[in-house]
């Protein structure tokens, strides 16, 4: 996972370099480990390049705009990595699943994303997507870890416990998708996801594959040494401040 960070330092650099715009999209079954798969690619870069957006329920003003509206205000500009966790295509999957848009949205949907998604690659974006995919038993244990760990419990959404008895209608909605917009612009790429550790490591490997990039030469740098002009105790000037408690 280092040596796998550390590549994704070097693109960071190189996007910054060339003024790359990229789009990663995170989309897939409930408990696949989306969430911990982009923690991974973004504990070790910086936040001003690598930026992950999670949007929550649409408001009402939301709902009134055209339907790709609000995720197009987190496009990136030049040099920088948008991650969605989860994206415009919560309309393929729970929203239609669970009945949250019309029969006639969702059709409209599948048509034209090929189409918007075109649109955004010829406008200089390159956009990536993964489908994380993991099978119903492990689903299910991650589902019952989430409800017996305490620290875990968060990560029980209102709509995990009603996706479990709505596998096939997932699977179904999961396979008209790809069908839709697995494109040549914007292909789809499956990250099987039932070892979560493993699933991480070859997302990341695969992320790195898919932006050419090279290693940018770094000036040495020397760290100074500490000016002793003006010098005196700092330390004793905190001594009567309210430090915490060492209990660690």
């Amino acid at each position: 996972m280092r040596n796998l960070q550390a590549g994704l330092c070097e693109v960071q650099e190189w996007v910054k370099h060339k003024g790359l715009r990229v789009v990663v999209i995170f989309e897939g079954r409930d408990a696949a480990g989306k969430g911990g798969t982009i923690k991974a690619i973004t504990e070790r870069v910086s936040p001003r390049v690598f930026r992950s957006v999670a949007l929550p329920a649409p408001s009402d003003r939301e709902k009134s705009m055209i339907y790709f509206q609000r995720y197009m205000a987190h496009l990136p500009a030049a040099g920088e990595i948008v991650i969605f966790d989860r994206s415009w295509y919560n309309r393929a999957g729970v929203e239609h699943v669970m009945g949250f848009c019309s029969k006639e949205e969702y059709e409209r949907f599948l048509e034209l994303t090929p189409v918007v998604e075109k649109f955004l690659v010829e406008g200089g974006l390159q956009i990536i997507k993964f489908w994380l995919e993991v099978s119903d038993e492990e689903q299910k244990r991650r589902f019952k870890a989430r409800i017996d760990d305490p620290v875990r419990r968060w990560k029980l959404s209102p709509m995990d416990l009603p996706s479990r008895t709505k596998w096939f209608e997932y699977s179904r909605a999961r396979d008209r998708m790809l069908e839709a917009t697995d494109t040549e612009h914007a292909p789809w790429h499956l990250v099987i996801s039932n070892d979560k550790k493993r699933a991480r490591l070859n997302c990341i490997a695969h992320l790195l594959s898919l932006i050419p990039h090279e290693k940018l030469p770094h000036p040495k740098v020397k760290l100074p040494e500490r000016s002793m002009k003006d010098e005196y105790d700092d330390q004793a000037t905190l001594k009567g401040r309210k430090f915490i408690p060492e209990k660690y």
